[in-house]
């Protein structure tokens, strides 16, 4: 794409988040769920429900980041630091592109509470999706003062369960999020094994919400799931969260050109 031609990618009548299919290619995705794969398993930090890694370096209780290392492959081939760089996204930020990626692993019925990134990133997040889809929801604090059904125990703020944005993330896609729905909003997966979309998209009567960016898939079955309705069965996906950390420890820039 070109530098900075971000508005093509736009999600339908959303604040700024732009949706990216076949960011990578099925070759470059073998490769990178190859490189995953065959990580030590010293390299992976298990949590109660899913295990990730960290790239770039870990964070102090300051929010001052200590740089270390990107992996090889994130800097080689394919070059994703660099290709997330040139779509701009990124272009406003302390580093001009990000500079800590998170890989969360999700194994099919695995997914994430509604969160917020938080203040030490720049308010920008890229992900990409590999190996399988997921459902991406975005979601608003309730304007009420009903403190029952606390969701977010640190803020003490009660979540609207019901998403103000949805959309399907492909394998191999490249979501961006910006300004209020990162700032101002939260973002979560279920944590189911299968997806079932009813159609028409624009009366859709299941728990699941009408998909934001239902005309950008390019995947096949995707695409037939959710304009005809049907099911889609998810596998192992992994997530590599791009994000730059404003402040570094020892004034270090990008550890990757």
């Amino acid at each position: 794409m070109i530098a900075g031609d971000l508005k093509s990618f736009q999600v339908t009548d959303a604040d700024e988040v732009f949706y990216l299919p076949d960011f990578v290619t099925k070759e470059e995705e073998e490769i990178l769920l190859r490189k995953i794969t065959e990580s030590p398993l010293p390299k992976w930090k298990q949590l109660s429900k899913r295990r990730l890694q960290i790239w770039g370096g870990d964070m102090t209780t300051k929010r001052l980041l200590i740089p270390q290392p990107m992996p090889d492959f994130i800097g080689k081939y394919p070059n994703l630091i660099a290709r997330i760089r040139e779509t701009g996204a990124f272009s406003a930020s302390p580093h001009s592109g990000p500079n800590h990626v998170i890989l969360n692993e999700y194994l099919p019925g695995q997914g994430i509470m509604p969160h917020e990134d938080g203040p030490a990133y720049y308010p920008t997040v890229a992900t990409l999706s590999l190996g399988s889809h997921a459902l991406f929801h975005y979601y608003q604090y309730q304007l009420s003062a009903d403190t029952e059904n606390t969701d977010d125990a640190e803020s003490g703020r009660t979540i609207d369960p019901q998403p103000v944005l949805t959309v399907l993330l492909e394998p191999r896609s490249l979501i961006i999020t910006r300004s209020s729905l990162y700032e101002a909003h939260l973002h979560g997966i279920d944590g189911v094994t299968e997806d079932t979309f009813f159609a028409p998209i624009s009366s859709q009567h299941g728990t699941t919400p009408p998909i934001a960016n239902a005309h950008m898939l390019t995947g096949a079955a995707e695409r037939d799931a959710v304009t005809r309705g049907g099911t889609l069965s998810r596998g192992t996906r992994y997530s590599l969260t791009f994000r730059d950390v404003a402040r570094v420890a020892n004034g270090a820039r990008l550890l990757q050109s």
